[in-house]
């Protein structure tokens, strides 16, 4: 990763880069086409040679257009998007998060011979003041708290070894509204993401948001109101259009998050949902498959075979050209093609639970280390975690990615070879038990899975953190 920036000192770079996003962002009233163009050039700036010659100059192509799907989702959160989330989220997300946090994590990944994430996920409390239906977190209680010193430390050591985004659930994060904006203020180079089911959002909250311009958030939503309130409960649709218009009115950055089910899965993807997510101000979200995790989940919920295939290719229409709705829908489960499979187990990023248990994914309730007595990096080189390290990709078919849902022989073993123990607050659920509900499933994917793999030519990557990856070139 060679960039123009590569000599000049963290502190002078950051300043260096601060004078760019502002002579772009500078421009964004006077001259939009102008000011988008001199994205793509500093962009450059941050990455260099991370992306080809022939991906810049498109991008200056396509968004030269000012009728392209993607010159119109860019025009749509510039025009929103208060001047100081806007530049402070470029500096924290663009700079210190993709760009410099990036280049120390490859370091740190060959330095310490284990996966380093590039986010980490945290649950301020496991206290929710809802109770979806088939949602672990909601059986949980008030039982358990991060303490403000518990999550300064998760930060702190984080970004020693280059995570500079943190994402926020639970239980209902704003729960601990006051420390997460202590939080936000004291570790104000990081950029936060926090999900949330909107009920807490309210005036003086966004005033403090916006000052400190750090935070994102990702609200919970999942269709119509009657498909919604099935689910998350009565007036909790109403509760999330407020929110966003609150959100909106005071250009905080916002997105989606959606776990579609079998019942929902059409509801949460039509035109219609989309174009009015748009309307309120979203034009970015998260899709997540239903996972029957916890003793009281409700397997009935996963979505068939042919339900995942149409939710695959319709997210991927969506983000095509060929759709004019501005709004770019990411899918945690069937997005491994772009990912290398599984993220989990601190490749990408790992989940610390509001007991401080250290889970390599917010939906594998098991752990060896705990952020109370272990330190980040002890954390990532705990049993579970290395077998993790050691065992990604776990499929070759990246349609297939989980050692969970796609794979549970997998996650079974690991979890009894490491001797990890199950996190889960309310009821502790045995690795058999929930691989068990996984199995018909797996077997009944794989087949679709493979057909469509078969017929996906997969590009040649430029960097690959697996196990035996190593820099072919000294940096």
């Amino acid at each position: 990763m060679s960039t123009a920036l590569d000599s000049l000192s963290h502190k002078v770079q950051r300043a260096a880069v601060g004078t760019m996003v502002d002579v772009a962002l500078a421009h964004v009233n006077k001259d939009r086409q102008k000011a988008i163009a001199e994205m793509v050039d500093v962009a450059k700036q941050f990455y260099g040679d991370s992306f080809s010659e022939e991906t810049y100059e498109h991008a200056h192509a396509v968004l030269a257009d000012p009728d392209s799907k993607w010159s119109k989702l860019i025009n749509c959160v510039l025009s929103q998007t208060d001047p100081n989330v806007a530049r402070t989220t470029a500096l924290n997300l663009g700079y210190k998060a993709f760009f410099r946090g990036t280049k120390t994590i490859r370091e740190n990944r060959v330095k310490y011979r284990c996966n380093i994430p590039w986010l980490i996920l945290f649950d301020p409390t496991s206290a929710c003041n809802m109770h979806c239906v088939g949602c672990w977190a909601g059986e949980y209680g008030h039982k358990n708290n991060l303490s403000f010193e518990d999550m300064d430390k998760i930060i702190t050591e984080g970004k020693a070894l280059g995570v500079y985004l943190y994402m926020l659930t639970g239980g209902e994060p704003l729960v601990r509204k006051a420390d997460i904006l202590r939080l936000a203020e004291k570790h104000n180079d990081v950029q936060f993401a926090i999900y949330t089911n909107s009920t807490l959002i309210d005036e003086p909250f966004c005033e403090r948001v916006v000052k400190l311009g750090n935070i994102a958030f990702m609200l919970s939503i999942e269709g119509t109101p009657s498909t919604n309130d099935a689910r998350r409960g009565e007036g909790h649709y109403a509760a999330v259009m407020h929110a966003m218009d609150l959100l909106k009115a005071h250009g905080i950055l916002f997105g989606t998050s959606i776990c579609y089910t079998r019942d929902n899965l059409e509801a949460v993807t039509s035109d219609h949902f989309m174009r009015m997510l748009c309307d309120k101000g979203a034009h970015f979200g998260f899709y997540f498959h239903y996972m029957p995790v916890g003793n009281e989940a409700a397997p009935e919920l996963m979505p068939t075979p042919a339900q995942r295939k149409y939710m695959l290719e319709r997210i991927r229409y969506l983000r095509s050209e060929k759709s004019d709705i501005p709004f770019y829908p990411m899918d945690f489960q069937n997005d491994g093609e772009f990912v290398g499979g599984c993220i989990a187990g601190g490749r990408n990023y790992f989940h610390i639970n509001s007991a401080g248990d250290a889970e390599p994914c917010v939906f594998i309730h098991y752990s060896n280390a705990n952020i109370h007595d272990s330190s980040i990096l002890d954390i990532l080189r705990s049993p579970l975690f290395m077998a993790y390290h050691n065992g990604q990709p776990f499929n070759k078919n990246h349609l297939r990615p989980c050692p969970m849902l796609e794979n549970p022989e997998l996650l079974r073993k690991m979890v009894h070879d490491t001797g990890a123990h199950s996190t889960d607050l309310q009821s502790p659920e045995t690795v058999d038990h929930l691989c068990d509900k996984c199995a018909a499933y797996a077997a009944d994917w794989q087949p679709v899975a493979d057909e469509i793999w078969s017929h996906v030519t997969l590009r040649e990557s430029r960097y690959e953190n697996y196990k035996d990856w190593r820099p072919t070139t000294a940096k």
